[in-house]
């Protein structure tokens, strides 16, 4: 560990309970931003593609359709 990263962990460890958590929770975040990112992506793209069905512009498929086709492709 660098030396900056043990005076950082000497100091949360003076802190109360409580605001080590926070500390911990604030921590934890900036490591899943990029995931953040990609989820709200996802969820962008979720609502598009909703929106496009309920606006008939996409086809629907029936499921027995689909998994045949998979099953057709997997051999």
């Amino acid at each position: 560990m660098s030396e900056t990263v043990e005076e950082l962990e000497q100091q949360a460890r003076k802190l109360a309970a409580e605001d080590r958590a926070r500390l911990v929770e604030l921590l934890l975040e900036s490591l899943h931003s990029p995931i953040s990112e990609i989820e709200a992506a996802w969820d962008q793209e979720i609502e598009n593609r909703i929106a496009a069905f309920d606006r008939g512009e996409m086809q629907d498929y029936a499921a027995e359709d689909v998994f045949a086709e998979a099953r057709r492709l997997s051999r």
